[in-house]
């Protein structure tokens, strides 16, 4: 079944899960799954709330609801960059439950390059340590598929999008994972994105923000959505985000509040 295929997220809700193995560089408990229902099976990652490790800046126990709060968002933009994902009960209890991507590996994203200034086509994140007191300058793809994701990594402040949760597929599509460290109130964009960092909005991302900022009014259905989801101070946060880029209509540039890119970055 394709990622894009509606009846998906039923089949992740409801189906019989069946864990298959663990994926073993994942910080928290992430489980390699199938989830079958009715005839249909998908391959799914499970990652139970109880195999969530703590951290000092998000309440314990949450990150799962960010993760479903992060697909939820996606899907009200029109842009689907988030693979379906659940809140549901599994083997070791409730978790989120999501859609296995194959990625297409000959697709490339990111490049770390000798000189001062990307090749047309790409787009500069800054300077890295390759060795040997040498540096390199790490680049991403200008892209529209990564544009749009760091329009929705600002929307849902994002403090963790490195290389690795990028998943470019065989249909040219491109998914964003590994969301549970999103949704603070606190301005935590941390992210390897930067490369539109004060340019201005596209007339269709601030079309897209125009949709989210109703959708998250009082009564909206993604504020009932995400009421479930995330905390009061959390969606007041959120509804913040999302008029403030409408305000600026410009990417957000570092705060410097707070480390811009991710460690490690990939």
């Amino acid at each position: 079944m394709k990622a894009t295929d509606p009846a998906l997220a039923d089949l992740l809700a409801r189906g019989g899960l069946t864990v298959r193995g663990r994926i073993r560089d994942a910080s928290n408990a992430a489980l390699y799954c199938t989830v079958a229902h009715e005839g249909r099976e998908a391959v799914c990652v499970y990652k139970p709330v109880a195999g969530e490790q703590p951290l000092w800046d998000f309440p314990d126990g949450t990150l799962a609801q960010r993760e479903v709060a992060a697909y939820e968002v996606s899907e009200a933009t029109g842009w689907g960059l988030v693979p379906p994902t659940v809140l549901r009960e599994g083997p070791y209890g409730e978790g989120m439950c999501q859609l296995w991507v194959e990625t297409a590996p000959e697709s490339e994203l990111l490049a770390l390059v000798d000189g001062e200034e990307p090749e047309p086509g790409w787009k500069a994140i800054g300077f890295a340590e390759v060795g040997e007191g040498r540096t390199a300058l790490l680049v991403h793809a200008d892209d529209e598929r990564l544009r749009r994701l760091a329009v929705l990594d600002a929307v849902i402040n994002n403090a963790d999008r490195k290389g690795g949760h990028l998943l470019p597929t065989a249909d040219g599509r491109l998914y964003g994972i590994d969301h549970g460290v999103t949704f603070n109130a606190e301005n935590k964009l941390r992210t390897l994105l930067w490369g539109w960092a004060g340019e201005p909005l596209t007339p269709e991302a601030v079309e897209v923000l125009q949709v989210l900022k109703s959708a998250l009014e009082p009564g909206g259905r993604l504020a009932a959505v995400l009421s479930g989801l995330i905390t009061p101070a959390e969606l007041d946060a959120t509804r913040a985000r999302t008029g403030a880029l409408l305000v600026s209509g410009t990417h957000p540039e570092p705060s410097g509040e707070w480390p811009a890119i991710p460690w490690p970055p990939v």
